[in-house]
């Protein structure tokens, strides 16, 4: 129950925090994109695998995530010189911009399909892991109010480094500690099936 109220909290401020975000300007998000778009794409669907595709994701979520990389919650020599100097304001319109967006399909490997399935939406009983459908919902599509973030068609190579990073405590940007403690107790063969899966996911 603790934990659960703990949780609920979480939620309950990433809600405040973007609820207090002015509404970003996507034109001018777009002319702000270039220097993002060696890495992202043009249109926010990397190229690169190790790259995330930003195109579709919520709003809020990337106001987070840049706003975390600039303070230094999160970390990546990359991301924290290319956050540097965006301002409220720039970081709003990139992620109007962004989120405005269609993110490209990707597709899944039969291989790894009905472990990745299996976890993302009945979890690990045995382990106590959630199912990923709980917060990121059954298509992917993530929650918006509570900056979960959307997963459908996102990278499986760069999944798998978040989950692993999460998991070894790389990554402590996530409310609550709800991902550290997921993936805590996963293996790499149900990371890689389930970033596999999510990969495909629609």
């Amino acid at each position: 129950m603790k934990k659960m109220l703990v949780i609920a909290a979480a939620i309950a401020a990433l809600g405040a925090y973007g609820s207090a975000q002015a509404a970003g300007d996507a034109a001018a998000g777009k002319v702000k994109s270039a220097t993002c778009a060696a890495c992202h794409g043009a249109d926010g669907n990397s190229a690169a695998p190790n790259f995330p595709k930003l195109a579709g994701q919520h709003a809020g979520y990337i106001i987070k995530q840049l706003h975390d990389f600039k303070s230094g919650a999160r970390k990546d020599p990359t991301m924290t010189a290319m956050a540097a100097p965006l301002s409220d304001q720039d970081i709003e319109n990139l992620a109007a911009y962004f989120s405005s967006q269609k993110v490209q399909g990707g597709t899944t490997d039969p291989k790894l399909l009905a472990e990745g399935e299996k976890l993302y939406r009945g979890g690990d009983m045995t382990t106590g892991v959630a199912a990923c459908a709980g917060c990121h919902g059954p298509t992917g599509a993530g929650n918006p109010a509570a900056h979960f973030p959307s997963l459908s068609h996102q990278h499986a190579q760069y999944v798998e480094k978040q989950l692993k990073d999460f998991r070894s405590g790389t990554r402590h940007n996530d409310a609550g500690k709800m991902m550290e403690n997921v993936a805590a107790h996963l293996t790499d063969s149900q990371i890689a099936a389930v970033a596999s899966y999510v990969q495909g996911l629609h």
